[in-house]
């Protein structure tokens, strides 16, 4: 894995986009970094281009949207298979988010959405015949994000 060095200004560019980068212009990022809008867009460009950005996405309300249960199963997988399965398992139905994590015993965390309970366990189902043991699963009431302070832009004069 190749480190980006990134600098203050970066990290500004950063901690603005992850606080709300739908609503934030280049010219209001780059007012709070103290840089041209053309270097802030340059900038964005190079960390997507780099990986350091990997997409932008929206927050959703499933209840809201009609998908009153947003569940969290806590799997486990073989250490052989984790990244085949944990990769493969997004394109089944119902599954929004997947985390591969470093651990022999639950190894994969699997974040999926569901209409019913016919259509939780039908999901249920797909995740123990593709190879995962299910280990608990919680239903999410609520996620909470928030930018992370190391990013934060300080500039000489604040």
């Amino acid at each position: 894995m190749n480190e980006v060095a990134l600098d203050d200004v970066d990290r500004g560019i950063l901690f603005l986009l992850q606080n709300d980068a739908r609503n934030i212009t280049i010219a209001e990022i780059a007012e709070e970094v103290d840089v041209a809008a053309s270097t802030v867009r340059n900038r964005i460009e190079d960390m997507e281009e780099t990986g350091v950005i990997e997409g932008y996405f929206p927050k959703i309300d499933y209840e809201k949207a009609n998908y009153p249960l947003h569940v969290l199963f806590v799997c486990s997988a073989p250490a052989d298979e984790r990244e085949e399965l944990a990769a493969s398992i997004l394109d089944q139905h119902g599954v929004v988010d997947v985390r591969e994590m470093l651990t022999s015993k639950r190894n994969i965390y699997v974040e999926v959405v569901a209409t019913d309970t016919r259509d939780l366990t039908e999901i249920t189902n797909e995740l123990a015949s593709m190879g995962f043991s299910i280990e608990s699963s919680e239903i999410i009431t609520n996620h909470y994000t928030r930018p992370w302070a190391e990013f934060e832009f300080e500039s000489a004069d604040r």
